[in-house]
């Protein structure tokens, strides 16, 4: 009767983590839908912006007058922004970030160059702390739903040091949301801008470009300036978001296989109690035919 009572209290306990994984399965649906709504509402913004920088880019003159697109001459610290979650238990999604961004920080320092550290998220703050990386700046509490404010604020602090010559590249490092199954690590260039944004030309399909002569008021050169920070700001704010919602994906499938996993082992552990009480039932019945021959 002492393995069935254990294996009953192991029954009762696996049902109450399934309990536990299904509701934060649950929400993680929830918040997924509510993170890709997001993406799908600031998409058109970000691809209007990325048209419009292009095509003020194409009739400015001057190109080094603007420090986001000056390609610094001698690079000697290169800036790694890295973008992880304030929680864990969303099975790989944070490792897979801090593995690329540590392989990324070795290629940099075998080139003989310093790395400085941006990192977004509790639990990469955490860990690279804990193996003993010194951040330049680290951002926690946002992850869960990030707003356009922080990556402005983020965007500000990496535009101040690279104008000032403290960082001479910037390489964002994020999970690129692609579906609820299947997170893409991304490694960007940020600044400088110059290539990217002179040359490169919009992606997306089917989209209305602007075409046709205009007039800048005040000159081409004047909204070059505005926009660049945007531009900076928003490619940030884009890979929060895209980080979130690969971050509840990454959540609500390892929240699901725990669950099924926590059926499984439901029905293993039930077939084991069945045949435990089998077992002592047949062990009861034993004894009391062995005593009634004994008696008779």
């Amino acid at each position: 009767m002492a393995a069935f009572r254990d294996i009953a209290r192991r029954i009762n306990s696996v049902k109450n983590t399934h309990k536990t994984t299904r509701a934060m399965e649950m929400v993680a649906a929830a918040r997924l839908r509510r993170a890709q709504a997001r993406i799908e509402a600031l998409r058109p913004y970000a691809e209007r912006m990325i048209e419009l920088t292009h095509e003020v880019a194409k009739h400015t003159e001057g190109g080094e007058q603007f420090p986001l697109l000056k390609v610094h001459e001698e690079e000697k610290r290169v800036g790694i922004v890295m973008l992880t979650g304030d929680r864990g238990l969303a099975g790989a999604f944070n490792a897979n970030i801090l593995r690329r961004a540590i392989e990324l920080h070795d290629r940099i320092r075998a080139e003989g160059k310093e790395v400085a550290w941006i990192v977004i998220g509790k639990k990469g703050v955490g860990t690279m702390r804990f193996r003993g990386y010194e951040l330049t700046d680290s951002v926690q509490g946002i992850t869960d739903r990030p707003k356009y404010t922080d990556a402005e604020a983020i965007a500000h602090q990496i535009v101040k040091f690279y104008e000032a010559g403290g960082l001479d590249r910037v390489y964002l490092v994020y999970n690129h949301f692609k579906s609820p199954m299947e997170q893409v690590v991304t490694e960007q260039v940020i600044l400088p801008l110059g290539e990217e944004v002179v040359t490169t030309e919009p992606e997306a399909e089917g989209e209305h470009r602007i075409e046709g002569d205009f007039i800048y008021e005040p000159s081409a050169n004047a909204i070059l300036h505005e926009l660049l920070p945007s531009y900076v700001d928003t490619t940030i704010y884009r890979a929060l978001l895209e980080s979130t919602a690969s971050e509840h994906g990454a959540r609500m499938t390892a929240m699901r296989s725990a669950s099924e996993n926590a059926e499984e082992m439901i029905e293993k552990l039930t077939l084991s109690m069945n045949k435990a009480r089998q077992a002592s039932i047949t062990q009861e019945i034993l004894e009391v035919v062995a005593g009634a021959e004994a008696l008779g």
